[in-house]
């Protein structure tokens, strides 16, 4: 296996009863990145996480974290890494400062290196006005943000974040992904699981998409959305009455689904070219045919597919981010 990736799996299994949680699953992390693992719940993201943060024995396959074996070197291994997950693991009756001053203290600082760097995480997470309060008293967004805080007191070469931002809201969410990219500006490597499309199109900059267990797909956020498409065209049309003509009209000049909006007068295409330019000129074809047959353009965009789109090919389905999964 190469060493300077920071994560790399080869056929990685994990069973639980008759079902295989993780199925085969092969991944490369580049040190120093966001990698992104995009999936529903019940996909295996979460069991895959737990055994490449050595809480979980693999049933197959082998990991390594920065070249070390996860089963034999597992010391190792947890000497390196640090783990957020689905759920806030501070003490709700605990101040925010006694919480990180406390797990400081567990990682072996002295006391009042313990206290200085509590005070120093809590101001950097924008916190030290709520240091002095019971975490319960925190909203979804401040306890995220300490659990962070709490995961990297001592910087991690790498850190596992699953599903960091699940039911927080939109601002919450922008102040996780701003900590999750000073995180990786300071070398921190980070393997991040979400549910969320515009998480991982906004952070991760290579992205495995997984499904039942395994790796669908795996990529750029640019190869994943070229590898289904060079995106949609969406029309507005100034008279609803043609729409049923321009529907047919669409069709055929792109050879495409075209699909009827809500609103009476808009319709919307994938454009199943290649590249950029092969979309261009489809879509210059389309509009071309509905000008010549009299159908007036208010308003045209043509625009990437997005993530959704790419799992709704890989899957033939959406991703369902709605049901709650034994085993995520």
């Amino acid at each position: 296996m190469t060493t300077d990736l920071a994560i790399e799996t080869r056929g990685l299994v994990k069973v639980f009863g008759g079902h295989r949680a993780v199925d085969g699953i092969d991944l490369a992390v580049p040190a120093g990145t966001v990698y992104g693992v995009l999936g529903p719940n019940g996909a295996g993201k979460t069991t895959a996480v737990k055994m490449l943060a050595t809480l979980l024995r693999p049933d197959g396959g082998e990991a390594r974290v920065f070249g070390k074996d996860v089963v034999r070197d597992a010391d190792a291994v947890r000497g390196r890494v640090s783990l957020t997950g689905q759920y806030a693991s501070v003490d709700e009756d605990l101040t925010g400062t006694e919480n990180l001053v406390l797990l400081a203290r567990l990682l072996g600082h002295g006391k009042a290196a313990a206290r200085a760097r509590a005070g120093r995480m809590l101001e950097a997470f924008g916190l030290t006005g709520a240091a002095g309060k019971q975490v319960k008293q925190y909203s979804g967004g401040m306890r995220r943000r300490v659990d962070i805080a709490a995961s990297i007191l001592n910087t991690p070469d790498l850190l596992f974040l699953d599903e960091p931002t699940t039911g927080l809201d939109p601002r919450s969410r922008n102040q996780v992904w701003d900590i999750v990219r000073a995180v990786v500006a300071q070398g921190t490597t980070v393997l991040l699981t979400t549910q969320y499309l515009d998480e991982a199109d906004q952070l991760a900059s290579r992205i495995a998409v997984i499904d039942h267990g395994k790796v669908i797909a795996e990529g750029t956020k640019g190869e994943l959305k070229a590898s289904v498409g060079a995106g949609s065209v969406h029309l507005r049309l100034r008279d609803p009455e043609h729409r049923p003509e321009a529907e047919r009209l669409l069709t055929r000049a792109l050879d495409a689904v075209v699909q009827l909006d809500p609103d009476p007068v808009a319709l919307t295409a994938a454009v199943t070219a290649r590249g950029e330019q092969g979309a261009a000129e489809g879509a210059a074809r389309a509009l071309g045919e509905l000008a010549r047959a009299g159908i007036t353009v208010d308003t045209f965009s043509l625009g990437q597919p997005t993530l959704d789109e790419v799992f709704l090919a890989l899957t033939d389905k959406p991703l369902d981010v709605t049901k709650e999964g034994a085993t995520a």
